[in-house]
């Protein structure tokens, strides 16, 4: 099935969830009745982004909080020291049942990925959707049938190759060596060379610990030295590893056996035709209720079930198990967490051919003190990681869009190595190299090439696929029926966002 689109064009002026805009955002966007994981890698590879079957591309240059795509690099990340925090917290609450003191406000913001969705939900309850999906789902099926027309699998879009290369080097999950960030230092008046020199707590440690063991081995005996006269000791010294635990090692960490609590993290496709999504909906529903309430201060009667369907568990994406693919298959997901029977948390996602795309979070506030936002990212870094064993270019994890000029969504380029979308050429620039440009200004190209341009862009127009009056046909023949002006320049910005390739795959609906 071909991916069939609907073109609403550019919506500005609209409330801002991240700043006080009440009219400052701007995005273009599409209704999507089906779409191929392909496509949506694609589109997301070019700044979009979905919402049910909404999708949407920020207007860079326009909006006031420029969102910028967000990946994180998997086969190299290390979980930083507030990131094992984290999951020794969550060790510790199932192990023995330990509640941490006091609050959490230390850790990043709750809900890892509800800003992906969040901010255009109004807009797109209001949107104005005329297409009777089910008439034109047959339409087209007749009219790919008719023309025998087969779309085309199209090759994974390519990444940096650079990056490729380190991914294969580290495909075995092993951790990668940890680099030191220098910073300048300021300028004084230099060293006071009347003190003794600045050294290394660690140092100092380590000085104190060997002049405790010389006072209590007055015989000189050293670890794992054997003095002479005395026996060899029973207990040598540990062997000492500087490798560091994997993030597979921090979350797996064996329980004992009368753990005070039981966490099972269940994959189940968002489907109602997929029985185990269906018996645990009203759970997840009631959840999603409790949070929105608690966390986002939404009223009760916002929150309904038709809201919630079409919001968290419609999908445009069609499910798809190729035997070179992922045992789960590509497609849109519930990753449900179940403490002890219950759901505690729920992280929506899409598996696509080089990703993993994270699209929402919500969870049991009555759990914040777990840090479930955080505690769900690193299990989605560590569960891409498991699917690129078995599909060598699902490599990434997309944390939906990085806001620089928003305090409260900064905390995404903590998971490091990572990556921000240049929005003119669509290549990935590492996160470090994009930072200064993003303190002096809001909207930033990353691409330091000023010769490069969007290997991708729209260069041949008529190529563009219609689906018009039940037929399809190529834009150029398309355009000889038309008369309005507007529906020329409605069609090349539409042809423009998407880029030549996907123009070309996916049908565009006309009526």
């Amino acid at each position: 099935m071909a991916s069939v689109v609907e073109y609403k064009g550019l919506r500005a002026g609209y409330h801002c969830g991240y700043c006080d805009s009440k009219e400052g955002k701007a995005s273009c966007g599409m209704w999507a009745h089906s779409m191929t994981v392909q496509d949506y890698q694609d589109l997301i590879d070019r700044g979009w982004r979905r919402s049910g079957k909404y999708v949407y591309k920020p207007v860079m240059n326009q909006t006031c909080c420029p969102q910028y795509t967000i990946r994180c690099r998997p086969l190299q990340f290390q979980p930083s020291k507030s990131h094992k925090k984290v999951l020794k917290k969550m060790l510790k609450f199932l192990a023995k049942g330990e509640v941490p003191k006091g609050s959490c406000e230390d850790e990043p913001m709750d809900s890892t990925m509800d800003d992906a969705v969040a901010g255009d939900f109004a807009l797109i309850n209001k949107l104005d959707i005329q297409c009777d999906l089910k008439t034109l789902s047959d339409d087209v099926k007749e009219s790919l049938e008719s023309e025998g027309k087969n779309s085309k699998k199209e090759e994974p879009h390519e990444l940096l190759q650079a990056q490729d290369s380190v991914g294969e080097k580290l495909g075995s999950g092993e951790p990668s060596h940890s680099f030191k960030v220098h910073t300048v230092p300021k300028p004084g008046k230099g060293a006071d060379l009347s003190k003794p020199p600045c050294r290394k707590a660690k140092e100092i440690r380590k000085e104190r610990k060997r002049l405790k063991r010389m006072q209590q081995n007055p015989a000189g005996e050293l670890e794992g030295v054997q003095a002479p006269g005395h026996p060899p000791s029973l207990f040598p010294p540990k062997a000492k590893s500087n490798q560091p635990k994997s993030l597979e090692d921090l979350i797996f960490e064996s329980l004992p056996e009368n753990a005070s609590h039981k966490l099972e993290v269940r994959l189940v496709p968002a489907s109602f035709e997929d029985p185990e999504f269906k018996s645990s909906f009203s759970q997840s529903f009631s959840l999603y209720v409790k949070y929105q309430v608690a966390i986002h201060q939404d009223l009760p009667d916002e929150c309904g079930k038709t809201e919630f369907t079409r919001f968290l568990c419609s999908s445009p994406l069609e499910a798809e198990t190729p035997p070179n693919g992922p045992d789960c298959g590509y497609g849109s997901f519930h990753q449900q967490y179940w403490l002890d029977g219950k759901i505690i948390a729920v992280g929506v996602i899409d598996i696509l051919p080089n990703c993993v795309s994270s699209v929402y979070l919500y969870y049991d506030p009555d759990y914040s003190f777990l840090s479930l936002g955080v505690y769900s990212a690193l299990r989605e870094i560590a569960f891409t990681r498991q699917l690129h064993e078995k599909t060598s270019q699902l490599s990434y994890y997309y944390m939906g869009f990085y806001i620089h000029s928003c305090p409260k969504m900064k905390y995404k380029g903590q998971y490091r190595p990572s990556d921000l979308l240049c929005p003119e050429t669509y290549v990935w620039v590492p996160i470090e190299q994009c930072l200064p440009s993003l303190e002096n200004s809001k909207y930033c190209r990353f691409n330091q090439d000023p010769e490069a341009v969007d290997e991708d862009r729209s260069t041949e127009p008529d190529r563009l696929q219609v689906f018009h009056k039940r037929a399809i046909m190529p834009y150029g023949v398309y355009k000889k029926q038309q008369k309005d002006p507007s529906e020329e320049a409605a069609v090349l910005q539409y042809a423009s966002l998407v880029g030549q390739k996907c123009s070309e795959r996916m049908l565009l609906f006309r009526n």
